[in-house]
C-alpha cells in the first residue's frame, strides 16, 4: 500500500491520496487507487461484451433525458402586446421576435404531442430551431427583451457575456457552463430547463478582427464560437453540477439543448460601415426633414444601413460561417429617440418613474416630474451615449439626497423636480404640509 505519509498522485485520475481512495504502488513507483483499478477491471471483464454494455449506456442515457413539459404557446400578437408594455419602440425587432419565438415553442410543443402519441412517422416535415441574433448598441432594449420574452413563457432564463467564455481546456469558462446557469435557473429540473433561453450577451467580441489566419490559437473567440456551435444545433450536453472543470469521476446532469432557443445580441461597432460597402449610397435615397422624425439625417441614414445587414456582412465582420447559419434570424435595434427614452421614463409597468414614485409613496410624499425634467434627462441620457440603460444612473444620482433626507422628515407633503433641477441649476422643490412649498436647504 502506498505510504500516508507521501504527497502522491493517482496515476491514472490523477487525484491526491487526500481525494482518492486508498491506493496501491508499484515498484517503479507509480500509483493507482481503487476505484481506477475497479474501472480497469470492468474494463478486462467485459471486453468482450463492450458492443452490449455501450449499449446499455445508451439506453440508459435517453432514460435519463427529461421528457418534453406541456407549453402553453401564445399567439404572437399576444406576445407582441406584452412587450409594449415594457419594451418602448422597436416595433419590427417586437414582431420579428414574436413570431420567431412563437415558431419556436410551436415547433417544441409540436414534437412533445408528436412523442406523446408515439408517432415516428419519417415522412413528416421536421421545423428546424431557428435561433436569433439582435444588432443595436447598448440601452436600445436588446436584454429586456430576451427577459420579457422568458416571463410571458413562463421559462427559465439565463444571461451570459460572450467575452468570458473560452473554449474547453482554457483558462476562462468553459461554454458548457452557460447551461448550468440555465439548469440552476431552472431550479435543477431538467425538463424545464430544455425549453428555456439564453441569452448571450456580447457575441460580437468573438469575433475574428481580421481575415488573416493567424498562427496562434483563438479560444476565447473564433474558439467560443466553435464550441457554441454543438449547442446552438442541439446536443445532450454533460454538465458539471456544481461548474468548475470536468473530471473522469465526476457525475453529470444529461440536458437536450434541441429545444433551447439561444438568442444572442451585441453592439456590432463598425458594422454598419460593412453595410455601406456593400450596398453603396444608391440604396439610401433622399428624404425630406419631415420624414426624419426630428432626427439627425446621419442617423436616419445609418439605421437605413443597418436595416439591411445581411449574413455576409457577420461573415465580414469575423462570425465564422457555420455560428452565422446556426442564427438565421437577425434582428436590428436602434439608438432610442429623445422622446422614445421619455416615453421609457414613463410608460412601461415598471418604469423607473413610477417606482421612484412608489418609494416616495411609502414615505407619506408624493413625487412629480415636470415635462421640462423628462426632455432634460432624455437629453442627458443621449449626451453620455448610454440609452435607456443609463437613465437609472442619472435618477439615482439625482435622487440620492432626496431619498436621504425625505424619510427623516414626517412635515413634507410634496417633492417637485424640474428642468432646473436636473440640470443643477437648483435644488429640488418641497412642499410642506399646511405650508408653502420652498426650496430645500
Amino acid at each position: 500500500m502506498a505510504n500516508s505519509n507521501q504527497n502522491i498522485k493517482c496515476s491514472f485520475c490523477g487525484r491526491s491520496q487526500d481525494d482518492a481512495p486508498p491506493m496501491v504502488a508499484s515498484p517503479t513507483g507509480a500509483h493507482i487507487c481503487a476505484e481506477c483499478v475497479e474501472v480497469c477491471n470492468r474494463m478486462l471483464t467485459g471486453e468482450e461484451e463492450g458492443g452490449e454494455t455501450q449499449e446499455a449506456e445508451e439506453q440508459e442515457q435517453t432514460q435519463e433525458t427529461a421528457e418534453i413539459p406541456e407549453l402553453a404557446v401564445p399567439k404572437p400578437n399576444e406576445i407582441k402586446n406584452y412587450l409594449d408594455d415594457y419594451v418602448v419602440g422597436q416595433e419590427d425587432v417586437k414582431r420579428t421576435l414574436s413570431v420567431a419565438v412563437h415558431n419556436h415553442y410551436k415547433r417544441v410543443q409540436h414534437k412533445r404531442e408528436m412523442g406523446a402519441e408515439g408517432n415516428d412517422d419519417d415522412d413528416d416535415v421536421e421545423i428546424e430551431k431557428s435561433n436569433i441574433m439582435m444588432v443595436g448598441p447598448t440601452g436600445c432594449g436588446k436584454t429586456l427583451l430576451a427577459q420579457t420574452l422568458a416571463k410571458k413563457l413562463d421559462v427559465p432564463f439565463a444571461i451570459t457575456d460572450a467575452t468570458n467564455l473560452t473554449e474547453a481546456g482554457y483558462v476562462g469558462e468553459d461554454v458548457e457552463n452557460i447551461l448550468l446557469r440555465l439548469v440552476q435557473s431552472a431550479d435543477y429540473d431538467l425538463s424545464k430547463a430544455q425549453v428555456g433561453i439564453i441569452y448571450v450577451d456580447e457575441i460580437d467580441k468573438t469575433a475574428r478582427r481580421t481575415e488573416n489566419v493567424s498562427i496562434t490559437r483563438d479560444v476565447s473567440g473564433e474558439g467560443v464560437q466553435q464550441a457554441l456551435l454543438k449547442i446552438f444545433e442541439g446536443t445532450t450536453a454533460n454538465i458539471p453540477p456544481k461548474g468548475g472543470r470536468k473530471h473522469p469521476q465526476q457525475e453529470y446532469l444529461k440536458l437536450d439543448t434541441t429545444n433551447i432557443l439561444f438568442i444572442c445580441a451585441g453592439a456590432f461597432v463598425g458594422l454598419d460601415s460593412i453595410v455601406h460597402r456593400r450596398v453603396g449610397k444608391r440604396v439610401l435615397g433622399f428624404s425630406s426633414s419631415n420624414d426624419n422624425n426630428g432626427e439627425h439625417p446621419g442617423d436616419v441614414e445609418d439605421r437605413r444601413l443597418l436595416e439591411r445587414v445581411e449574413p455576409e456582412d457577420l461573415l465580414k465582420y469575423g462570425l465564422i460561417p457555420e455560428f452565422v447559419g446556426r442564427v438565421p434570424v437577425v434582428s436590428v435595434l436602434h439608438q432610442l429617440t429623445a422622446e422614445q427614452l421619455v416615453h421609457v421614463l414613463t410608460d412601461p409597468r415598471n418604469s423607473l418613474l413610477k417606482q421612484y414614485k412608489r418609494l416616495f409613496d411609502m414615505e407619506g410624499v408624493s413625487l412629480e416630474f415636470t415635462d421640462g425634467a423628462l426632455h432634460a434627462l432624455a437629453e442627458k441620457a443621449i449626451r453620455k451615449g448610454t440609452g435607456a440603460r443609463g437613465l437609472r444612473a442619472i435618477l439615482e444620482t439625482l435622487m440620492v439626497n432626496m431619498m436621504y433626507e425625505v424619510p427623516s422628515r414626517e412635515d413634507v407633503h410634496k417633492c417637485r423636480i424640474t428642468a432646473d433641477v436636473v440640470k443643477g441649476r437648483t435644488e429640488p422643490k418641497l412642499q410642506y404640509k399646511g405650508k408653502q412649498a420652498r426650496k430645500t436647504a
